[in-house]
């Protein structure tokens, strides 16, 4: 499924079990961004509705142990049918800059691609800067910041690729 993943990583769809197993990382990896409010905010963007319905576009990594190490949920767009979405990326910080999360992405651009999909979006708060600046180096285009982009306080910044034009989007 995701053949350059570090030793000992495998990867695999998510199941309707792993949503509490996931639920339960996010605190730990955002290292408490936002405090209880953001703990909050996370753990509503990711209902167990996405680990019921995304999971032939979406992969969770383990280690050898089973235990998860990193995710990304995604969908294809219902409306825009040249589009893909990433909705919620996660990798366990001990295993930052080691290429898993580029990984995820690469798997998520060849599936986009495979369904004829030619753009990928997605959003991360201001205040997560490592998750802006990682989506920069892969070739995402940001946004300004978009207030109130998912209700009162919930400002946003946007992210576009273009899989037939980007130079970091072949990974």
């Amino acid at each position: 499924m995701i053949d350059d993943l570090p030793v000992g990583l495998r990867a695999r769809r998510p199941a309707d079990e792993d949503h509490l197993r996931v639920l339960a990382l996010l605190d730990a990896w955002w290292g408490g961004l936002k405090g209880a409010a953001g703990a909050t905010e996370r753990a509503l963007l990711l209902p167990r509705l996405y680990f019921q319905h995304f999971t032939t576009s979406s992969f969770l990594v383990e280690d050898g142990d089973g235990e998860v190490v990193a995710f990304l949920v995604g969908f294809l767009s219902q409306t825009e049918p040249e589009t893909a979405y990433v909705h919620f990326v996660g990798v366990d910080p001990a295993l930052h800059g080691q290429g898993v999360g580029r990984s995820l992405y690469r798997a998520f651009f060849a599936l986009a691609r495979s369904h004829g999909r030619r753009y990928v979006h997605c959003i991360t708060s201001p205040e997560n800067t490592a998750s802006r600046a990682f989506h920069t180096r892969l070739g995402f285009t940001p946004s300004a910041v978009k207030p109130d982009y998912d209700g009162p306080g919930l400002d946003r910044v946007a992210f576009a690729i273009d899989l037939s034009a980007a130079p970091g989007a072949a990974l």
